[in-house]
């Protein structure tokens, strides 16, 4: 066999694998047109059967902030959750309010030359703790690239997208603190864990 004709069988198979893989995730994410129907009558089944939410699962549903920014944006902060690692991420939903698509503004990303370079994040969040009177910036990787979600740019009318940002946890008795955005109103959100 000459190196040409195995080079070619190698990428016809990760070719292959890489569409089976595809495949198997759209067939796992489901999405049929007739589907709803089906869900629908499994959700209303189920309804009357199974116990009613908790107090804490209706709960886990509500924003524990809710941010207002330029041309109809909103950041619902979802959690701010503390782990063991010394980290607190913040998860939320990034929603167009709006009546048209809207281009995500540069300024989310903050000014840092080091964040601005590797492209459209929410690099320019901060966490402040005005009791110890610190701010707390978005984390980096080892090549500088922001811990939070990244690589969007617009935002369709009524649609909304998952985004977190992972920053250092502030001392385990600062439970409050203040979160802020550039181009958003700041709001107070309170950590747990």
């Amino acid at each position: 066999m000459s190196i040409w004709f195995t080079t070619k069988a190698q990428r016809g198979m990760v070719a292959l694998t890489v569409a089976a893989g595809l495949a198997l995730g759209v067939v796992g994410c489901g999405g049929g047109e007739g589907d709803d129907e089906g869900t629908a009558a499994t959700a209303s089944a189920s309804k009357g059967n199974g116990p009613a939410p908790s107090a804490q699962e209706e709960k886990a549903n509500d924003p524990i902030a809710e941010l207002r920014g330029s041309n109809g944006l909103i950041l619902q902060v979802t959690s701010a959750e503390r782990d063991a690692g010394g980290f607190v991420t913040v998860n939320a939903m990034l929603k167009n309010d709006g009546a048209k698509s809207i281009t995500v503004p540069a300024a989310l990303s903050g000014n840092e030359t080091e964040i601005v370079r590797n492209g459209r994040s929410l690099g320019g969040a901060t966490l402040v703790d005005s009791k110890s009177k610190k701010r707390y910036y978005v984390l980096r990787d080892t090549d500088g690239r922001p811990l939070t979600t990244t690589g969007f740019s617009a935002i369709k009318a009524g649609e909304s997208l998952s985004v977190f940002m992972q920053f250092p946890a502030p001392p385990a008795d600062a439970s409050e603190v203040t979160f802020q955005l550039p181009t958003f109103a700041s709001d107070t959100i309170q950590i747990s864990g």
